[in-house]
């Protein structure tokens, strides 16, 4: 059985019937709460989107229960291997999700665009090429690439991308954001972004501003 995920939602500021949909995923240790906190910048922007933030499916195994931390996947194990195995694991709960909330508002993939911070930007550059159908896009901060390697297949849906990350990041290296474009890039994706200098594993204004501008773009 899989696990119905807790969400946030911020309804189109426009007052109508939502016309896109942004789905946010939070990092490891933190919740949909967290995420949704973003809304608010973005909406005059692309003001028929609802913006809805999942809680991720599983409790943080580096948090106490009480703390209201959840996990994508593990992290005790930063074997390959391992994490590939934990990002199919999101992908399919996200997956579910996903097709729930697009069946909920009457949207198609093309309307769909994913957001993430760490370990939701990991997830979220996982999954999102996966879809049966494409996207509209992936805005990713501080995060990385998992199993790239896989992203020549012709099932894959190469959305447009944008990454964003700190050069200060203790938490997540910025070598990352380098070696995630690179590969991308390769693929045959269109990857725009960039590195902010002194920056540590956090967005700042001038990311939430290009996030901004990459979702107005991508949704019209």
């Amino acid at each position: 059985m899989v696990q119905e995920l807790n969400s946030y939602n911020q309804k189109p500021v426009s007052g109508g019937v939502p016309k896109q949909l942004v789905v946010l995923l939070h990092g490891y240790g933190s919740n949909g709460r967290d995420l949704i906190s973003l809304a608010p910048y973005w909406q005059d922007a692309i003001p028929d989107a609802i913006f809805v933030s999942p809680d991720a499916p599983f409790p943080c195994e580096m948090a106490p229960a009480s703390s209201g931390g959840f996990q994508w996947f593990s992290l005790l194990d930063r074997d390959p291997a391992k994490m590939l195995a934990g990002a199919k694991s999101a992908q399919t709960v996200l997956g579910i999700f996903l097709d729930e909330q697009l069946a909920k508002y009457n949207l198609s993939n093309a309307e769909l665009a994913l957001v993430g911070f760490s370990q939701g930007t990991m997830t979220s550059l996982y999954a999102g090429p996966r879809r049966v159908e494409k996207i509209a896009g992936i805005l990713g901060y501080s995060g990385a690439l998992i199993g790239g390697e896989e992203l020549g297949d012709k099932s894959i849906q190469k959305c447009p991308i944008r990454m964003i990350h700190g050069e200060a990041d203790s938490v997540v290296p910025v070598n990352a954001y380098h070696e995630s474009r690179r590969v991308l890039e390769a693929k045959g994706f269109d990857v725009s972004g960039f590195t902010t200098t002194g920056l540590e594993h956090s967005i700042d204004g001038e990311g939430v501003e290009s996030g901004a501008e990459f979702l107005s773009k991508i949704f019209n």
